[in-house]
């Protein structure tokens, strides 16, 4: 169990689209939004143990055209958040609105939303689940049960993870909340997701 602690604590602070998702909803609607986009973000991984269990993942896994599908779905995902930073960045610019004044703008759907898609198209989490989790589950027990344990346990640690970036980025307020370092943070956010979202679309199986 320490060997499984140990790798998914890693796995989860190495920054990807995850951290980005956090930052970005974060600075858009404070600590709320961006702990409730972990809730998301944390869910999703419970989809994934349970699609392990039941055998989707290895038919992902195996079937180059549903993974290919996934991959796609998970990069355009990311290219329209990051697309979506860059145009508010833009609009904020043209209008000459302060990016402090969409700090209120939570809706607590479209969090858990961003957050669960963000994790459920992620193809890395496929696999991770699919070659990794087997080895921690008994045949004596219950498969689905030992999976969603061993999901309970690496959605727990995420959601801490993430929620003290969260809660980092809200203390820097003093600082972020200046209209033009937001709205840097918004286009450089924007653009990382952009990143991701090609690298993942590029990236071999």
């Amino acid at each position: 169990m320490s060997t499984y602690l140990i790798t998914i604590t890693i796995l989860t602070m190495v920054p990807g689209a995850d951290t980005m998702i956090t930052l970005r909803n974060t600075l858009r609607g404070g600590l709320k939004d961006g702990l409730v986009s972990d809730i998301g973000i944390s869910a999703g991984l419970f989809l994934h143990a349970l699609l392990s269990a039941v055998g989707m993942s290895a038919i992902l896994l195996y079937s180059s055209a549903a993974f290919t599908l996934l991959k796609t779905l998970g990069a355009v995902y990311l290219l329209w958040l990051g697309i979506s930073n860059i145009r508010t960045y833009m609009q904020s610019k043209n209008k000459k609105e302060n990016i402090d004044a969409k700090a209120s703008a939570f809706v607590s759907t479209r969090s858990i939303k961003e957050g669960f898609l963000s994790n459920a198209l992620n193809p890395k989490i496929v696999i991770f689940y699919m070659a990794f989790l087997p080895q921690f589950v008994s045949k004596d027990g219950s498969v689905i049960f030992q999976s969603l344990f061993l999901a309970f346990i690496h959605a727990s640690i995420s959601f801490i993870w993430l929620g003290i970036i969260s809660y980092t980025t809200v203390s820097a307020s003093g600082f972020i909340i200046k209209p033009k370092v937001r709205e840097n943070l918004e286009l450089v956010s924007g653009f990382i997701m952009i990143i991701l979202g090609f690298r993942l679309l590029l990236e071999k199986r």
